[in-house]
C-alpha cells in the first residue's frame, strides 16, 4: 500500500485503515487540500526518521563502551602480570577454530600423536591435508600412531597416503568399530567432535580428561590389527564373509542400514549390498525373515570366543 501511495502520490483514507501501521510508523500523513486523502512520505525521509534513533543509540553505546574501557584498564594490566590460565575444555566452533587448533597443537607437540580416524577412505584434499600435517610431525621425530577401520583397506588413496607416511615414527592399524574421531597430542591436548556433522569441536586440556582418552585409545590400539597383516576374520562359510557376519550382528541388534554403515566405515549402498548377498546365502524373502535366518543359522557363533 506505500507502494502505491508513491507510485499514485496518494492513498485514501478508507484505503489506509486497513494498514493502521502506515500512519502509526509516519509513512503517511494528511493531505492539507483534501482530508479524505493521505501523502506518502518520501522512502528518504522515512529512513532517516528510523535511523536517527538507532544512530543516537549507537552512539551511546560507543560512550559506554568507552567509559567500561577506561575502568577496565587498571585491571587488564594486574591480569597481564598473573600466571596465565588454561581452559580445560573448549568449544571450538567452526572448521577454521578447529584447523587453527589442531595446527596449534601440531605445533606445540614433542612426543607423541595419537588419532582416531573413523569411517572409510578419505577425499584426495583431506589426504593431502593430512600428509603435510603428518610429514611435518615426522620430519621432528615424533611418534604417531593412527586407527583406521578396516574398510580403508579398500581404499587405493588411503592406503598410498599410509604407504608415503611409512616410517619407524608412525604405526596404522584397523579395527572393525572405532569410537568417533579423536586426536591427542603429547597426553596433555586432545580434540574430538562436538556434534554429529562435526563442524564443532572440543578442545580438552584437562589432565585427567585426556589421559582418560589415552587409555581408550590404547584399548582399541591392542585390539586393531596393523594395516600390513590381513584381517583375522574368521574363514568364510556358507557364503558369509566376516564383514557379512559383522553386518549380521548389527542387523540382529536392530541397527538401520545408515548406522551400520556409519559403524563399519562404508557407504549405506555398499552396506545394502552385503545385506542383499547375507539375505541371498540364507534364502531369506523379506527383512523380518532376514533376521530370524540370522538368528536359526548360527552364522555369528563363530564370532564368539571360545
Amino acid at each position: 500500500m506505500y507502494a502505491s501511495a508513491l507510485s499514485n502520490g496518494r492513498l485514501t483514507r478508507a484505503e489506509a485503515e486497513n494498514a493502521p501501521c502506515l500512519l502509526d510508523s509516519s509513512l503517511l500523513h494528511p493531505d492539507p487540500d483534501d482530508p479524505d486523502w493521505l501523502r506518502p512520505v518520501l522512502p528518504s525521509t522515512a529512513l532517516a526518521q528510523r535511523l536517527h534513533p538507532i544512530e543516537q543509540e549507537i552512539q551511546e553505546r560507543r560512550r559506554l563502551a568507552v567509559e567500561l574501557t577506561d575502568v577496565f584498564e587498571p585491571f587488564m594490566a594486574i591480569t597481564t602480570r598473573a600466571a596465565p590460565t588454561t581452559h580445560a575444555i573448549t568449544l571450538l566452533e567452526g572448521e577454521l577454530r578447529i584447523n587453527e587448533a589442531i595446527e596449534r597443537a601440531t605445533a606445540e607437540c614433542r612426543h607423541e600423536v595419537l588419532t582416531v580416524q573413523p569411517g572409510g577412505g578419505r577425499s584426495e584434499n583431506v589426504l593431502n591435508v593430512a600428509l603435510k600435517r603428518g610429514q611435518s610431525v615426522i620430519d621432528r621425530g615424533i611418534t604417531m600412531r593412527t586407527l583406521y577401520q578396516h574398510t580403508v583397506r579398500h581404499s587405493q588413496g588411503t592406503l598410498a597416503y599410509a604407504a608415503r607416511m611409512t616410517s619407524k615414527n608412525v604405526e596404522i592399524r584397523t579395527l572393525e568399530e572405532l569410537i568417533d574421531r579423536l586426536m591427542i597430542f603429547d597426553r596433555s591436548v586432545a580434540l574430538l567432535p562436538a556434534r554429529a556433522d562435526r563442524q564443532d569441536a572440543l578442545e580438552i586440556r584437562h589432565p585427567v580428561l585426556v589421559e582418560y582418552l589415552a587409555k581408550v585409545f590404547e584399548q582399541q590400539w591392542q585390539l586393531a590389527t596393523p594395516l600390513v597383516d590381513e584381517v583375522p576374520y574368521p574363514p568364510s562359510t556358507d557364503g558369509i564373509t566376516g564383514v557379512q557376519r559383522s553386518i549380521a550382528r548389527l542387523l540382529i541388534e536392530g541397527h538401520v542400514d545408515e548406522a551400520i554403515a556409519r559403524r563399519l566405515g562404508m557407504n549405506v549402498r555398499t552396506c545394502r549390498a552385503h545385506i542383499a548377498k547375507i539375505a541371498a546365502a540364507l534364502g531369506s524373502g523379506s527383512r523380518a525373515q532376514l533376521g530370524y535366518l540370522i538368528a536359526q543359522s548360527g552364522i555369528l557363533e563363530q564370532d564368539k570366543p571360545k
